[in-house]
């Protein structure tokens, strides 16, 4: 057993066990897979155990890629928090923050977090989906985003921290034409028999097609099927025109042409918001989105889940939680 491990090695394990894939995990610490694979063989023959079993279809842990896995993340966190003690610049450097799209709540809160902290910068990212999000935060190239902590796996959770921001009313963005487009808000059971388009397919996303799942179940109402992955607000407008499926969304879901944003109502589903960072981030930037999801949140009751709301029960523990 060496007397020291680099830590370079423990990111390179922890990088392949969550991806289970090689090139992917290359691709995140933008690596060469040659210079991965060598790593991981140098961090086996130091601890003198295998990790991965390997064959042309797949990459599993082994039992001592298993056991190895809390005391990685552990030791990666401390040396995180050590470097954040003592004055790793994370402090003085710009802030990346995904706001997921345009026009959401997540950019109001940038916005007031920028007022609160003029002489820090808060630059502005659209990763488009929290499952994405976050192992963009776990490695390093993310710094804060915003969404549904509930749907993300337990082992990534337990590497981020999160502050509950907002319930968020769920709506449907419909073609101007669909037989329920001239109602003021729509009962979900008016959509049985309806293939509602909620991101089936984009990798992404998985914690909004969950949630999707969750809220259809039992009501007729199917998830749409994969559609072509949109990159951008326009070839996502001409996608959705094209299939002309009905749209999960929120309330402030931005304006699509030849179509109508409307309220779901009996019940009110909730889209639960958090504010989430990456454990051991230690940035004035993140201190100023805290203090500024805290205060809209009061000023305009988004943490005042409504009595006729509609959430899973699992969101509801975390949402009711503080980081």
């Amino acid at each position: 057993m060496p007397a020291h491990l680099d830590p370079r090695l423990l990111r390179a394990f922890l990088a392949v066990a969550e991806d289970l894939h090689f090139t992917r995990a290359a691709a995140r610490l933008y690596v060469a897979q040659q210079a991965l694979s060598r790593d991981i063989r140098r961090l086996e023959r130091e601890l003198g155990a295998t990790l991965f079993v390997r064959t042309t279809r797949q990459v599993t842990l082994t039992l001592d890629g298993e056991r190895l896995l809390p005391y990685a993340r552990r030791a990666l966190e401390v040396q995180d928090e050590l470097l954040a003690a003592f004055g790793r610049p994370d402090a003085e450097r710009p802030l990346l923050v995904d706001v997921n799209s345009p026009g959401l709540v997540s950019g109001r809160v940038l916005a007031l977090a920028r007022e609160l902290a003029p002489d820090c910068e808060l630059m502005t990212r659209f990763e488009s989906g929290l499952t994405g999000a976050a192992a963009e935060l776990l490695a390093g190239r993310l710094d804060a985003s915003f969404g549904r902590f509930a749907g993300l796996d337990p082992a990534v959770r337990a590497r981020l921290e999160q502050q509950p921001v907002r319930y968020e009313p769920m709506a449907v963005v419909l073609p101007e034409d669909h037989r329920l487009a001239g109602l003021d808000a729509i009962p979900l059971d008016a959509l049985a028999g309806e293939q509602v388009y909620a991101g089936a397919g984009n990798p992404r996303t998985l914690e909004w097609t969950d949630l999707a799942r969750q809220l259809f179940e039992g009501r007729g109402i199917e998830v749409a099927a994969p559609a072509p992955l949109a990159v951008g607000t326009e070839e996502f407008q001409r996608i959705m025109a094209k299939k002309r499926n009905p749209v999960l969304a929120v309330m402030d879901f931005p304006a699509m042409p030849k179509s109508v944003l409307r309220p779901l109502v009996d019940p009110v589903p909730l889209s639960p918001v958090s504010l989430v960072w990456r454990k051991g981030l230690r940035h004035r930037g993140v201190k100023a989105l805290r203090t500024a999801a805290a205060r809209l949140a009061g000023a305009e009751g988004w943490l005042e889940r409504p009595s006729e709301g509609w959430i899973p029960a699992t969101d509801a523990l975390i949402m009711m939680s503080r980081a």
